[in-house]
């Protein structure tokens, strides 16, 4: 059982509750590098298996508490070889093929309905209670999410031509929801036991060593590191940014947030911001409209996410006593 998140010091909670945030950041950052490369998803995904593992495993090395990369591995090291393959590694083939088909904006808005499938999948695999900050917060931002969604995305996917294409994109990106949220769940003990940093460097190095021949076996693509920087600058830069920042720092930020978080339904919350980063970067950078729906999908997202962090303190504002967990469970 998670301990309850009142008795975490409020330093360590803000700093718990930042480090997802940047790694949200990252992640909604993610979509836009991907499509800079210019490359295949699943070979962009070895590029990013490659770099970003290599980078992982030595900041573990250099981490207090982390460098032991051997005692894990004989301990568990089938549970992690197996979460590795069929849960990020495979999540992450999903998420950028998925961009080959959908635009960056609705492969993150479909990727963040994640926080919804944790909390569903924690249910079914611990039967972890579901409380009232959940379901409120959980649903008014998926409605913020299909608000998002909306918005222009059913007249895309309309056009003549187009409606396959998209269609696809889009279930891949639900596909890669899916698994990274079972994933989340069942590799938190391994997280609290072994270490964030750790875990996440075991997760792209084993996934790199799948990765690789797969891609060239089922499409004929066999990476060779040596070609990076036979691309233009934009590309090589745009896979080196991909590596280093959204996966190395990004993915340690982030994962290691949610393992350290006391209560992981309520901080992944914080991943429903992640259409509202994008929609915001393609504003700034790709020079797309932001439209008045867009901006109501903002507000609904960004309010969701303070009403969760905040539950308690407006339950009592108005006078409403919080209700324990517990006692929700027991009620119902």
């Amino acid at each position: 059982m998670s301990a309850p998140a009142a008795s975490v010091p409020t330093r360590r909670l803000l700093a718990i509750y930042g480090c997802i945030l940047l790694g949200v950041c990252g992640h909604a950052s993610s979509e836009f590098v991907a499509v800079l490369t210019g490359m295949f998803g699943p070979e962009l995904t070895v590029w990013r298996f490659m770099i970003g593992g290599a980078g992982l495993v030595l900041l573990a090395l250099f981490w207090p508490g982390q460098r032991d990369l051997v005692s894990p591995l004989e301990v568990d090291g089938v549970k992690i070889a197996i979460l590795s393959i069929f849960g990020m590694t495979l999540a992450q083939l999903l998420f950028h093929w998925a961009l080959n088909f959908a635009t960056a904006i609705q492969v993150a808005t479909m990727v963040s309905t994640m926080p919804l499938l944790v909390v569903l999948a924690n249910w079914i695999i611990n039967r972890g209670p579901i409380s009232t900050a959940k379901w409120v917060s959980g649903i008014g931002a998926l409605f913020g999410v299909v608000i998002l969604l909306t918005d222009g995305w059913l007249v895309q996917l309309t056009v003549a031509g187009e409606w396959s294409k998209a269609f696809v994109g889009v279930l891949l990106a639900l596909g890669c929801a899916l698994v990274s949220s079972v994933y989340m769940v069942l590799v938190r003990p391994l997280y609290h036991r072994w270490g964030a940093v750790r875990m996440t460097a075991y997760c792209f190095a084993i996934g790199f060593v799948a990765l690789w021949p797969t891609v060239g076996l089922v499409w004929g693509i066999w990476v060779d590191p040596t070609t990076l920087f036979d691309r233009t600058p934009q590309q090589w830069s745009a896979v080196l940014t991909l590596g280093l920042w959204n996966t190395t720092i990004a993915m340690a930020l982030w994962l290691g947030g949610l393992a350290a978080a006391p209560d992981i339904g309520r901080a992944n919350y914080l991943f429903f911001l992640k259409p509202v980063i994008a929609a915001g970067l393609a504003l700034a950078f790709l020079d797309q409209p932001f439209t008045l729906t867009q901006l109501l999908a903002v507000l609904v997202v960004c309010g969701c996410v303070l009403v969760e962090l905040f539950w308690d303190q407006l339950a009592g504002l108005f006078g409403r006593r919080p209700v324990p967990v517990a006692a929700e469970r027991t009620r119902r």
